[in-house]
């Protein structure tokens, strides 16, 4: 373990830590997987495990993915990065951001008309234009699916 990991793990007794292909916070669990090979590895951690001190255990619409993943970053940047010694600037937040706002434009985006569309039940979407509804999977870390729906008789 590094010694920062060897900090954290010490002051939260409560998490389990398990290294992996990718940064993951699974609340069920209470465990942080994280990619030691990361070159963001000491901010990225930071970010889990802020997502764990604010309690984030789900999201019902996509927006409050983004909301939880924002507030991680400032609990990782403002709380915890200076109790660790460990600078987490603008950049690396923004670029990690940047993966959340394109994933959630990408689901949103109608596959009938290419218009925007609004979320209306969890994994569900309806275009704004075309008024056509759409399907999408999780898609967090795999490749993101819209599935058109078909018309009911």
């Amino acid at each position: 373990m590094s010694p920062l990991l060897d900090s954290v793990a010490s002051d939260n007794p409560s998490l389990v830590f398990h290294a992996g292909e990718q940064f993951e916070w699974h609340p069920q669990d209470n465990t942080v997987i994280y990619d030691h090979t990361d070159p963001l590895f000491e901010a990225r951690l930071l970010h889990e495990v802020g997502h764990s001190i604010l309690s984030h255990t789900g999201y019902d619409r996509d927006i409050d993915l983004i909301a939880m993943e924002r507030d991680a970053w400032q609990e990782a940047r403002v709380r915890l990065g200076p109790k660790y010694n460990v600078e987490i600037t603008s950049d690396i937040i923004d670029a990690d951001m940047d993966t959340y706002r394109d994933w959630l434009h990408n689901r949103s985006t109608c596959p009938y008309c290419e218009s925007s569309g609004i979320q209306t039940r969890k994994k569900e979407y309806t275009c704004v234009t075309c008024r056509k509804t759409w399907r999408v999977n999780e898609a967090r870390s795999c490749a993101l699916r819209r599935y058109k729906d078909t018309p009911k008789k």
